[in-house]
């Protein structure tokens, strides 16, 4: 699969969490992608 970039601008609040995620081993792009993916697999469902 052929990836693009794509540039995120968050809250402070949320960077944190997505930091915190980070120390678990959880990459922010992994976790967005992931999120991505479910929503749209949910989206394709209904």
């Amino acid at each position: 699969m052929e990836m693009t970039s794509l540039i995120v601008k968050v809250p402070k609040h949320l960077k944190a969490k997505l930091d915190a995620e980070r120390k678990r081993g959880v990459t922010a792009a992994g976790l967005i992608r992931h999120l991505l993916e479910e929503h749209f697999k949910k989206q394709r469902a209904a």
